[in-house]
């Protein structure tokens, strides 16, 4: 065992490991995130608040039973980076961390979710990037509350173009009829925890949801960060 720990300490001293926001040196004890931007960490606790901003911007869109987002997202901050390393950066494991996080967080508030489904990437985009970031949020998840995930549960058929310049109502033309749901998973009565990485206007989340709905199922949502 001791010669095992100073092999792992040599390791750690040629290829430190670096916290995924501030890119200081993690100690032993610290996985993903450094303590101190553990501690800064912008938790919007709106698993406490039925009417938080989440829930609200979604009203009128689509019928949930809760709505909520792990973290508030601003320009230029930890959480920006965490995500653009997260989706660009090839660092799956941020995802999952931040999953079994939240998990930990808001466990006694949750209850009667069957089934954790993430909002699914183009298999093109797939490709590209090697894994799907609502994914390993949803993984996260599922590990921590102990409820099964379904990656493949819905499929996104058509390859969109950015969202980003879009205005509200361009977003939502543009998911139309983007997903569909594997033929040979019933959902009817299943309560679904749908998982996205942003919310923004909702557009994606919506659609799908919608989709879950329409086919006998009822959602909570849950996102890792809101705009």
């Amino acid at each position: 065992m001791e010669l095992k720990n100073c092999f792992n300490d040599f390791v750690h001293l040629l290829f430190p490991r670096l916290c995924a926001a501030c890119n200081s040196t993690l100690y032993a004890n610290e996985e993903v995130l450094c303590t101190n931007c553990m501690f800064h960490l912008p938790f919007t606790d709106f698993h406490l608040d039925a009417n938080n901003e989440t829930a609200r911007q979604l009203w009128g869109k689509i019928e949930f039973e809760s709505a909520f987002s792990m973290l508030h997202l601003a320009k230029s901050s930890w959480v920006e980076t965490l995500l653009h390393k997260l989706k660009y950066k090839n660092q799956p494991e941020i995802g999952v961390y931040l999953g079994k996080l939240y998990a930990k967080r808001i466990g006694e508030f949750i209850s009667g979710i069957d089934l954790i489904v993430p909002i699914p990437v183009h298999k093109a985009k797939l490709r590209k990037r090697g894994y799907n970031q609502a994914a390993q949020f949803a993984i996260g998840l599922s590990d921590g509350f102990n409820i099964p995930c379904n990656e493949q549960l819905l499929l996104r058929h058509i390859l969109s173009v950015s969202q980003i310049e879009k205005s509200r109502t361009e977003r939502y033309d543009n998911v139309k009829g983007e997903f569909s749901l594997h033929s040979k998973v019933n959902v009817k009565d299943k309560h679904i925890l749908l998982v996205d990485d942003v919310l923004t206007t909702g557009a994606t989340i919506c659609e799908a949801g919608q989709l879950l709905i329409e086919n006998g199922a009822k959602i909570s949502i849950a996102t890792i960060a809101r705009a």
